[in-house]
């Protein structure tokens, strides 16, 4: 991947985490108007048609409907939890800068090792190369979903893998039973009645994970010894962070998951307009 492509890609996620943190913006004025919020999947989407094309820079409409899909299906989820007694569920509040893409079957084109992600209109076509080849065939693709952890991009596919058909007399014989147990030292173990057994040793990975938690710590005390204290140059108080001109983060800071309840800016006109809020 250039670093141009990469560039692009995360400037896909950027604008899925404004459209997110739009989503909030317009459901904490609601919520201190005292009306019904705004979570329906319809219902975001015909205020994201409203919101007109260009308004998160290259992210196209089926990328930012999964993004809504997405805040819906959490919101109906933490009040169906709150309903059954699990008051320990929160509704999503929190704003999120790199939001993960979806797309699904027949908005994507997926060409051996390299995937065409659509973009908005006027834009240029963005082409992502796979580090290797796609195990399923193309007809079984159903969505592609384009994310970031730990600082690097990845390309999540899903298929709909076909259940195996086993000839007559070749399948699994129904009196032979085993068990599988799965652990946390060891991930997987396999019995069965004839005395044959699996142990799959998980302590590779445990060593792994506790030298990279080693690692992230010693470089987060270099980092917190460097930085600036409070009251010296170069020390950040915090605030709303923008992303560049055509880009809305209102009130997007690190950790913060508080709503913002400063008035929309003046050049929110024309922006997911919601009654008489934000409105031109």
């Amino acid at each position: 991947m250039t670093s141009g492509q990469r560039r692009r890609c995360f400037g896909l996620l950027r604008s899925a985490g404004d459209v997110w943190a739009c989503v909030l913006e317009i459901n904490g004025w609601r919520r201190r108007r005292h009306d019904a919020p705004l979570v329906g999947y319809q219902a975001l989407c015909r205020e994201l048609s409203g919101s007109g094309p260009g308004t998160f820079g290259e992210l196209d409409s089926a990328g930012a409907r999964s993004v809504l899909r997405r805040f819906s299906d959490a919101w109906f989820a933490a009040a169906k939890a709150r309903q059954d007694g699990d008051l320990s569920a929160r509704f999503p509040r929190r704003r999120r800068a790199l939001m993960p893409v979806r797309w699904y079957h027949g908005t994507f084109t997926l060409d051996g090792r390299r995937v065409r992600v659509p973009t908005a209109q006027g834009a240029s076509p963005l082409w992502i190369r796979l580090a290797r080849e796609v195990p399923y065939p193309v007809e079984q693709v159903r969505s592609v979903t384009l994310l970031c952890e730990g600082g690097r991009l990845f390309l999540d596919i899903t298929a709909e893998v076909p259940v195996a058909v086993y000839p007559p007399g070749e399948g699994p014989d129904p009196a032979r039973v085993a068990g599988v147990d799965l652990g946390i030292i060891h991930p997987y173990a396999v019995a069965s009645r004839d005395g044959e057994g699996l142990l799959v040793s998980g302590r590779a990975i445990r060593a792994e994970h506790r030298m990279h938690l080693a690692d992230t710590k010693t470089r987060r005390r270099a980092v917190a010894y460097r930085a600036p204290k409070p009251g010296q140059k170069g020390h950040g108080g915090g605030g709303n962070t923008a992303a560049g001109p055509g880009w809305w983060r209102a009130g997007t800071s690190a950790g913060s998951g508080r709503p913002n309840t400063k008035p929309p800016a003046p050049w929110c006109r024309g922006r997911w307009s919601s009654g008489s809020v934000c409105s031109g």
